[in-house]
């Protein structure tokens, strides 16, 4: 008998993306596949478009209640031994379905994964992957005891793969609090019962537009990540002491933890608004891992290095580093400042630290985060800033 495949497609307001959204998942190549569609309480035109599939989706609708719930609910109504959740916003690629049989044929395997192209609001290629980091693999049971949750790299929703014996174990999603984020409770637990598995090829778009949950403002995400990871903590505990191992959730937010990452975050954020002037730009060493927008909190943000407003990725020696700092400057950025987990570049780059140290006032310095005043109003006498090191 042919394994059973269920695409669930959760979508609230996103009329305009939703066509792409359930036509990507109607056009699947493994032809054992239903797709459902739960709208959770739209108040746009999306019931209208919904209704006019007629038979080919299985519609489910609902009161707004949010992604958890869109997500038990949409798994309540669904038959497949393989399972994707499809957010309305993305698309799969034909082959994302047949791509997650195969892999999940392996009773072992707890979930399959993959990177997703980036495509803008109109659907066009952006010529990304995201995320942009090596996705987790294999068994991370032990990891994930050990560093607790976010401790490896997943995808978002559209990018994942499930088998319907794991989801029954840990269904119904748990709410967090912030009415999104059902994925993160999955991934949450999904190292403790089987091995990771990351198909190379993406099969997966992800949209990129000003109404992303998690395209919203700095300080918006660092405040919702810190209240989810302690949920999921306290989600990831549980598990443990079902299964009999002794765990400290609170060894989970200690140095070097996605918990700590995150306040050092909390600390950017902070600083920046204290010492910074709204007219005034900075210079963010972060190897582009706290997002991309141009402005936070009214700041103008510089990624080092820059190129057309875009991290570019490191210097490639002392004397690129310090002349992109002196261009920076020129162009508005007054000061520079450094997360915790790029230090090591201080060290790497011997000369842009013997230049910052020389020339410019250190304002902050701490365990998370350094901070370099660049104004030249505020530099000693005499300072020689030149854009080379002596």
């Amino acid at each position: 008998m042919s394994v059973r495949a269920s695409v669930i497609v959760n979508n609230y307001n996103y009329a305009r993306y939703l066509p792409e959204a359930v036509e990507s998942a109607l056009a699947q190549t493994y032809p054992h596949t239903e797709v459902v569609v739960v709208d959770d309480g739209s108040t746009d035109h999306s019931r209208a478009l919904l209704a006019g599939y007629g038979d080919r989706i299985r519609l489910v609708l609902q009161e707004n209640r949010g992604q958890a719930s869109a997500f038990n609910t949409g798994f309540a109504a669904s038959r497949g031994e393989v399972v994707l959740f499809l957010d309305a916003d993305d698309r799969l690629l034909p082959t994302a379905v047949e791509t997650a049989v195969r892999h999940l044929e392996d009773p072992g395997v707890v979930k399959v994964h993959w990177s997703l192209c980036t495509i803008d609001a109109e659907g066009r290629p952006l010529g990304g992957l995201y995320p942009g980091k090596p996705l987790g693999h294999g068994g991370l049971r032990e990891h994930v005891i050990r560093n607790g949750p976010n401790s490896y790299v997943n995808p978002p929703t559209s990018g994942n793969a499930w088998p319907r014996w794991y989801l029954e174990q840990v269904l119904p999603v748990r709410d967090s609090g912030d009415r999104h984020g059902a994925d993160a409770y999955l991934f949450c637990l999904a190292p403790l019962f089987g091995q990771i598995r990351v198909s190379e090829e993406p099969q997966s778009l992800y949209r990129l537009h000003g109404s992303n949950f998690s395209g919203r403002t700095l300080g918006d995400r660092v405040a919702r990540d810190l209240r989810r990871h302690d949920f999921l903590c306290e989600i990831l505990a549980e598990q443990c002491l079902k299964e009999g191992v002794p765990v400290n959730p609170e060894q989970w937010k200690g140095p070097g933890t996605y918990y700590s990452w995150m306040e050092g975050l909390r600390m950017l954020h902070q600083e920046l608004e204290r010492r910074v002037g709204v007219d005034e730009g900075f210079i963010l060493v972060d190897e582009d891992q706290w997002g991309t927008e141009s402005q936070v909190l009214g700041r103008r943000r510089f990624p080092f290095i820059e190129r057309e407003g875009r991290y570019w990725g490191a210097p490639t020696d002392d004397r690129c580093a310090v002349a992109e700092v002196e261009r920076l400057r020129n162009a508005g950025a007054g000061w520079m400042a450094f997360a915790g987990h790029t230090f090591w570049w201080l060290e790497h780059y011997a000369g842009l630290r013997h230049h910052l140290r020389a020339h410019y006032r250190c304002a902050l310095e701490s365990d998370r985060l350094l901070l370099f005043d660049l104004r030249p109003e505020l530099q000693p006498t005499g300072a020689n800033v030149t854009g080379v090191t002596p």
